[in-house]
């Protein structure tokens, strides 16, 4: 596989998002807007990066038994080190997001590409997968938070274009659950057509 396929896989073919319907939790709570998307997918791209490298270097010392409590530790480590960074220079980041950070923890796109990906393959091959999936997961969670801002507020990144109030419903949770499901029809009707 070649590297630049190494983080296409996480924006089309491995979508966590759309294609692999991983990390569902952020997806649907933290897509209010557009900002909050963007967010919370680069929170967890930080993670997934970090991750990946430091498991791809200690995978051949791990005994099979206690392999994926060891990946838990190393994925709660950095999950920590990022509230940490958030709260000390991003603070208003870090409330906005609140609950959510430390359950990156326990994501499955993190786990799942550690123990599929990472622990499997070299150091530059594992940073690359975690990029493009990475990647992959912010843009979707951006995508999902821009169409329920227009649609739940008439705007986009905080900037109003649409005078008066949106539909309500967009901003709550069942709008999260319509927009991932019709933006789900879509991009899985355009990977059937390639």
């Amino acid at each position: 596989m070649s590297k630049w396929s190494l983080i296409t896989n996480g924006l089309v073919k491995n979508n966590p998002t759309f294609v692999l319907v991983l990390g569902m939790c952020p997806t649907l709570a933290t897509t209010t807007s557009a900002m909050n998307g963007l967010e919370m997918g680069l929170a967890t791209m930080f993670v997934l990066i970090l991750s990946n490298i430091f498991i791809s270097l200690i995978a051949p010392a791990v005994p099979d038994k206690v392999r994926i409590p060891v990946y838990i530790v190393v994925i709660a480590t950095f999950v920590t080190l990022l509230q940490l960074l958030m709260q000390a220079f991003v603070p208003d980041v870090y409330n906005t997001l609140g609950l959510f950070i430390p359950l990156i923890v326990v994501n499955c796109i993190v786990l799942g590409r550690a123990e599929a990906f990472a622990n499997k393959n070299g150091v530059a091959d594992s940073a690359l997968d975690g990029i493009g999936i990475g990647i992959g997961f912010t843009l979707s969670l951006t995508v999902i938070g821009i169409v329920r801002e227009i649609l739940g507020s008439g705007s986009i990144f905080g900037w109003k274009f649409i005078p008066g109030d949106g539909i309500l419903a967009f901003v709550m949770a069942p709008g999260a659950f319509l927009v991932l499901g019709y933006l789900m029809v879509l991009f899985n009707k355009y990977l059937a057509k390639k």
